[in-house]
């Protein structure tokens, strides 16, 4: 593609050099460059792009683009590489991205769903139904990429970085995809991972205390901004009125169309006679022009709430109220809410609940419903928000019966500064708790300590089948941690 064409969108933009010559392809890491190729130098948390690129013109690099503001003649750049220098690389990344793979997103309907909670179940619950409805679907989110119902790739982040999306959704379009459903968050957006993303629907799950740290978001107030760039992006919106902060949004946008739902509140998809047990929740909404009962295998009332987010999407599609029912009915998300079957007949849920109100959410849910005893094991993730290990232990210690604190994902902590920090909380509440540090041990307690009657909640985990320990993914899939030991209980 010419230089000229792959920088169409950009504004503001001083070049010098040869905008017509043929650029093969595009990236910002400098090892990862070829012969013909533009080298995008950002400015990371952790490295300057810009110091790598002499490593990338010895690859290959035929064009270089650089950040304003940058020393241009300490780079040292040979006169035959074009210099194109813009105000913002990671956007200019994203929108060259968009133009290099001819805007895909383009191509297909796009729905892009964001809150603080609830994105990973709503997008498998829109998937769900619209490959019920015989649609060609791509998913993009927290736990993997699928491609017309085939896995593709674990996910390492909620939304990939700019380039490899556009990749994605070139492949999805090779690959006759209709609509594709992503979770974006806040991050995405803050970053520009999603910049020259063309949305259809976006959607609002919720918004509470999460992603507050150095390498995030200063404030809560720059988090509720940053999820409100996805509005700007698309005019076609869906919003849950019950959250204060979703309320918000129809008069944030008032030129917009949108589609609000709720349980509380008045809203236009409204769900009324709520059941939820410790298997499923049914409620009643009105489809088209009656309303109809809704059952879905994931207990919790937040349930409810996802329910009506993938119902508010599907009715966009036209899509036959027996058709919702019964993907509502057979969707399973992996790490969400997911009961582990096993021999002892013991009621474990694995849950990605790693936020305060996350796991306020789960504890009381399953304590609504459950006779016995309600277990909570939880650990937090390490180089992340410190501030929310003291209140996720008052909760625990207020919600649940008894509590394991227990190792998360360390990252470069000390595990045991993070369970002190957690147990802080706990203390200022009457609830009985140990600590175990090995989460494999932790989990041992629990279920020697269960009957048929109580619940087991390992939180924070989800989905993950890796505990990662100073920059080491170690194997930990819960599903076969939990059922090696009730094995091994069973052989003594």
């Amino acid at each position: 593609m010419e230089l000229k064409r792959l920088l169409v969108g950009l504004e503001g933009l001083k070049v010098k050099g040869d905008l017509e010559k043929d650029i093969k392809g595009l990236d910002k890491n400098s090892k990862e460059i070829k012969d013909g190729y533009l080298f995008i130098a950002i400015k990371g948390f952790a490295t300057d792009g810009h110091t790598f690129i002499q490593d990338a013109i010895k690859n290959g690099a035929t064009a270089v683009m650089i950040e304003e503001g940058c020393d241009l003649k300490s780079l040292k750049i040979p006169q035959d590489v074009t210099i194109i220098m813009a105000k913002d690389t990671r956007e200019a990344l994203a929108i060259c991205a968009a133009n290099f793979y001819g805007n895909p997103s383009a191509k297909f309907k796009l729905i892009g769903v964001t809150g603080t909670k609830g994105k990973t179940t709503t997008t498998f619950m829109i998937k769900e139904i619209l490959e019920k409805a015989g649609k060609k679907v791509g998913l993009i989110g927290t736990i993997a990429t699928y491609i017309n119902g085939k896995k593709i790739k674990d996910s390492d982040r909620t939304t990939p970085e700019s380039l490899e999306l556009q990749q994605l959704f070139s492949q999805m379009v090779a690959e006759g995809v209709e609509a594709v459903v992503m979770e974006v968050s806040s991050q995405s957006l803050k970053l520009h991972r999603v910049t020259g993303c063309q949305f259809d629907i976006v959607l609002f799950t919720n918004f509470s205390e999460d992603h507050i740290s150095k390498n995030e978001h200063p404030d809560m107030e720059d988090y509720f901004q940053s999820k409100l760039k996805l509005f700007q992006m698309c005019k076609t919106g869906i919003v849950n009125v019950d959250d204060l902060h979703g309320a918000k949004i129809p008069n944030l946008f008032p030129d917009s169309n949108i589609t609000t739902y709720g349980i509380d509140n008045f809203a236009n998809v409204l769900a009324k006679d709520i059941t939820i047990t410790n298997a499923y929740v049914d409620f009643k909404v009105k489809l088209t022009d009656r309303n109809e009962r809704i059952k879905t295998g994931i207990p919790g009332r937040f349930s409810v709430y996802n329910s009506l987010a993938a119902i508010c999407v599907a009715k966009k599609f036209d899509i036959s109220p027996e058709t919702i029912k019964e993907a509502l009915l057979e969707v399973r998300v992996p790490g969400r809410s997911e009961l582990v079957d096993n021999k002892k007949e013991l009621t474990i849920m694995i849950d990605y609940a790693h936020s305060p109100e996350s796991l306020q959410n789960i504890l009381q849910a399953t304590k609504s419903y459950t006779r016995g005893r309600v277990i909570s094991v939880f650990g937090c993730g390490g180089d992340r928000d410190s501030g929310k290990r003291p209140i996720m232990g008052e909760i625990s210690g207020k919600i649940a019966d008894y509590t394991i604190i227990t190792s998360d994902n360390p990252r470069t902590e000390e595990p045991q500064k993070i369970v002190e920090q957690i147990e802080d909380g706990i203390k200022k509440t009457k609830g009985k708790y140990e600590v175990i540090v090995d989460r494999t041990e932790a989990i041992e307690k629990a279920i020697s300590m269960a009957n048929k009657r109580d619940i087991i909640i390992l939180a924070g985990k989800g989905h993950e089948p890796y505990q990662e320990i100073n920059g080491v993914k170690y194997p930990f899939d819960e599903r076969i941690i939990v059922r090696e030991i009730i094995e091994k209980m069973e052989e003594k």
